[in-house]
């Protein structure tokens, strides 16, 4: 599956941004989809994560209270809203699937078959 994300941008601390992935020519059903993003000189994290029936939603400690993950009733697109943007939080955001996750590897790069393309948040203090 071709995962597209977007949404990305430049905002002041404290304001808040919406990212979006979009699966290409298909629909998200049966995956589940994380947010992982990086910063340069970083290693690639973990933010958000939501199960494939959407019942199921996890989040990095970092972005607790502050990010919401969810996707849309037709299994099109998941979003990512973002609120209360930290300096922090600057990093290229990227979407990523797979068909099967467990407990332990949810938050692991590894268990995510496709990835999207990324989208940049900027967040200036």
């Amino acid at each position: 599956v071709q995962l597209q994300a977007s949404g990305g941008g430049l905002v002041q601390a404290g304001g808040s941004l919406r990212l979006a992935c979009a699966a290409s020519g298909r629909t998200l059903r049966s995956y589940n989809i994380a947010w992982f993003r990086q910063s340069p000189g970083k290693e690639r994290e973990f933010v958000a994560g939501i199960s494939w029936s959407g019942e199921n939603t996890i989040y990095a400690d970092s972005v607790k209270g502050r990010f919401t993950i969810s996707r849309d009733s037709a299994w099109n697109t998941v979003y990512l809203q973002l609120n209360s943007l930290e300096p922090e939080d600057a990093a290229v955001y990227y979407c990523a699937a797979a068909p099967r996750v467990t407990l332990s590897t949810w938050n692991r790069d590894y268990a995510y078959d496709y990835w999207g393309q990324g989208t940049q948040v900027t967040v200036s203090s």
